[in-house]
């Protein structure tokens, strides 16, 4: 996804986008420092540890499994990709670099070929072939396989506009080995490429054919694989996951792109107040971004300050949401009304102390496809008393607002929007959950208001959110216009008429809001002065990880 943020931030999804997909926040079911610090005990303490090959990076929300192409949540794929290698890189906007694919390229906009890295192996020896490819595409296309990548396939020639084909169907017709590393597939008509690389390219991570091709696929999802993977094709390998404590990973000496510089790595998962401590007495090297492993506004000036650190903070594109059920909302006026009624202002100037946008959409303003003229949802009370008032509300009913717990900014801006809602006469309780039974009780839809971050890419398809068959739409948004443009807009190679069908969609989601973006929060990095080689950043940040390495005796 575009990260959900997906849509983990996730992201805190999160995201994708994702949930980035739901990106966002750190968990109250996090490990604590203590919990957190078995990881560094395991490895021999910090300090020495941190000095020789092994490093520590800081998250907030716990991954809840390690399965590439049915993984709805940010800190999933992100830790996911420590094992798992995508095809490209994107190392800055639209700038795309090799990594397990040595190419990814078309002639037309419609055919695609895509040649494996001729030393890539599987950390058993076996190749990395463009059998596992086409084996990894046709499980996600099968109607019977549990994913939440179908949207990377939906342009295919052959499938439906979930990315599945017909039942009974098991192989896409559009996908071709052409020999032992090189793979071919067509769309259903010319795309962007740009969309297919970002999307294809940059986010799917292929699974091994040898491993898994005797499992039934509808049982795929229950395998133990996809908690404990044993065969990956990534820099490290899978050694732990010691549930909301820490991954712990080992090198893979036979990485193709050459031996990595540490031999051991572990993701600590903890509060975010945790996070910063363990910045400051170094028993972490660096926090992950993408808002699933924030530092908080209000520490990130106390972080600046640590002399045993660099700091710096990016813009993004991710950005918090509040989804409106639409099922049990059924009024666009009624969430009109209670848009108009968030001061969003506040929280930007409040909780993210200036460092932040208010967004209306899908996209913040790093995205080249915003309509900066579309309509603001600016804070006006009174309209939203008017809109209730015409939309008949009933004042008596009680509204359940479920609140993700974990990151700090998110649960304070809670408090706020709940104030603003009981100021135009709004019944609300509020529900917090941790970050798994938030997804779980997303995809049930059991909310009327739901808080959720959300990290997509730079492109603008977002169909897995708006769409009325989008695995991040939680919302259950359903709009046959949108549909239709969404699909439109996907199969557009021109980028000049796919930003007008973009721009076309903005509106139509302004009126409907079947969800309203929150604001975009810039992210916070700090690494450790030790790190010799490695640093966070929101672009690139998996890019030869097999070079990361620390300072001192080796």
């Amino acid at each position: 996804m575009k990260r959900v943020n997906r849509s983990i931030s996730i992201a805190a999804v999160a995201s994708l986008l994702l949930l980035a997909g739901c990106g966002g926040g750190n968990t109250a079911t996090g490990g604590t420092g203590s919990n957190s610090g078995t990881a560094t005990t395991n490895s021999g303490g910090s300090s020495t540890s941190a000095a020789g090959k092994t490093m520590f990076l800081g998250l907030v929300n716990p991954p809840i499994l390690f399965n590439p192409i049915n993984s709805a949540d940010v800190a999933s794929q992100f830790v996911e990709k420590f094992m798992f290698d995508s095809f490209l890189e994107m190392e800055a906007p639209l700038k795309f670099v090799p990594k397990l694919a040595d190419s990814f390229e078309t002639t037309d906009n419609q055919t695609f070929t895509i040649k494996i890295n001729k030393d890539a192996k599987w950390s058993d020896g076996k190749p990395v072939t463009a059998e596992d490819a086409a084996f990894t595409f046709n499980l996600i296309a099968n109607p019977k396989v549990e994913i939440s990548v179908g949207s990377y396939l939906s342009m295919f020639e052959g499938v439906k506009d979930t990315g599945k084909l017909e039942d009974g169907k098991t192989e896409l017709p559009s996908v071709k080995v052409i020999d032992e590393k090189t793979l071919e597939f067509k769309t259903k008509a010319p795309v962007d490429p740009n969309m297919i690389k970002e999307q294809l390219g940059t986010k799917l991570m292929i699974l091994p054919k040898h491993a898994l091709e005797k499992i039934d696929p509808a049982a795929l999802s229950q395998d133990p694989f996809m908690q404990k993977p044993t065969v990956t094709n990534g820099p490290f390998k899978f050694v732990q996951y010691k549930k909301d404590q820490y991954v712990e990973f080992e090198k893979n000496p036979d990485y193709y792109l050459g031996t990595p510089q540490l031999g051991k790595l572990f993701i600590k998962i903890m509060p975010a107040p945790n996070l910063v401590a363990q910045l400051q007495t170094g028993e972490l090297q660096m926090n992950i971004g993408n808002g699933i492993g924030k530092i908080p506004p209000q520490d990130y000036e106390t972080v600046k300050k640590f002399e045993n650190v660099n700091t710096k903070s990016e813009a993004q594109y991710g950005f918090q949401t509040m989804m409106f059920n639409t099922e049990k909302i059924t009024d666009p006026r009624v969430r009109q009304a209670i848009t108009y009624a968030l001061d969003r202002q506040q929280i930007v100037d409040k909780l993210l102390r200036g460092y932040g946008e208010i967004v209306d959409g899908p996209y913040t303003s790093v995205s080249p496809y915003l309509d900066k003229n579309l309509e603001k949802y600016s804070y006006n009370v009174e309209k939203a008393k008017q809109l209730l008032q015409e939309a008949g509300w009933d004042f008596n009913r009680e509204l359940n607002f479920v609140v993700p717990l974990g990151n700090k900014v998110r649960e304070q801006s809670a408090d706020i929007l709940t104030q603003n809602l009981k100021a135009i006469g709004m019944k609300v309780k509020v529900s917090t959950y941790d970050f798994p039974t938030i997804m779980q009780k997303a995809k049930a839809g059991d909310y009327e208001l739901l808080l959720m971050g959300l990290t997509f890419t730079l492109d603008p398809e977002v169909s897995s959110l708006y769409s009325s068959i989008g695995s991040f739409n939680f919302m259950k948004y359903k709009n046959p216009k949108v549909d239709e443009l969404l699909l439109k807009g996907k199969a557009e190679p021109n980028p000049d008429k796919r930003k007008e069908i973009y721009t076309e969609l903005q509106a139509i989601w302004n009126q409907d809001v079947p969800v309203i973006s929150l604001y975009s929060d810039s992210d916070f990095f700090a690494y450790s002065k030790q790190v010799a080689a490695g640093e966070p950043k929101i672009f690139g940040f998996h890019n030869h990880l097999e070079k990361w390495s620390m300072g001192g005796a080796q």
